[in-house]
């Protein structure tokens, strides 16, 4: 399986949901995803499973003229993860990082209260919580969430994703309570390779979906690929 492309990650997430099954009808399930790119994901994982979706904000902290490259990131409640080895490698001072992450800081609040519209964050104190994104690289993001998570209290953690490196699933097994990668590549280039279709997703599909996803019928939003 570890050469299989997905269609795009609304396929992606209804192959990752077949890996999730026993959290089918779980009472105490909520699927946290993180935006913007684990939206549509974990909207088929929340539709199989019969769960409420939300969203978990993480935003990376890129290295400033070099963007790609991840210093670390930033999660609700203002928690932090760095990417020690490439700080300690390029010898980034803390005043970079932190002009960098007051700035991550603040999108990371616009785009809260950009996607909820208003809607309260979900309770997630002794729940099950499947947090999901489309893919991982250096974790960063993920490791991020789930550190920031944990000071929600929530009784079990599954992270779940549809393709990473081995080795980042390895290094969130002992983070996490359970890791879920659909497909582990190798080598790996990028999340993108596992993916024909990986056109950003927009902030108005999450905000599509999220609304999908909270009212009467779970059903995908008009113009919605499948």
């Amino acid at each position: 399986m570890s050469d299989q492309l997905f269609q795009d990650r609304r396929e992606a997430g209804r192959v990752l949901a077949g890996l999730l099954g026993r959290y089918r009808d779980r009472t105490d399930l909520v699927v946290m995803a993180l935006p913007r790119g684990g939206v549509p994901v974990a909207y088929e994982v929340a539709l199989a499973l019969g769960a409420p979706l939300d969203v978990f904000v993480v935003r990376k902290l890129g290295l400033p003229g070099r963007e790609e490259l991840a210093m670390g990131a930033i999660a609700g409640g203002g928690v932090i993860v760095f990417n020690e080895d490439l700080v300690g490698a390029l010898d980034i001072s803390p005043r970079v990082i932190g002009r960098v992450a007051e700035r991550e800081g603040r999108e990371l609040l616009r785009r809260e209260r950009l996607y909820r519209e208003g809607r309260p964050p979900p309770d997630l104190a002794g729940k099950t919580v499947l947090l999901v994104d489309d893919g991982l690289a250096t974790g960063a993001s993920m490791r991020a969430a789930v550190e920031a998570l944990r000071a929600h209290r929530p009784a079990w953690i599954v992270v779940a994703v549809p393709t990473a490196p081995e080795a980042s699933c390895l290094e969130l097994d002992a983070l996490a309570d359970e890791v879920v990668c659909a497909v582990t590549p190798s080598p790996f280039l990028a999340v993108g390779m596992s993916y024909e279709d990986f056109a950003q997703t927009t902030d108005e599909e999450v905000r599509d979906l999220l609304r999908a996803a909270s009212g009467p019928r779970r059903v995908p939003p008009s113009g919605s690929k499948r």
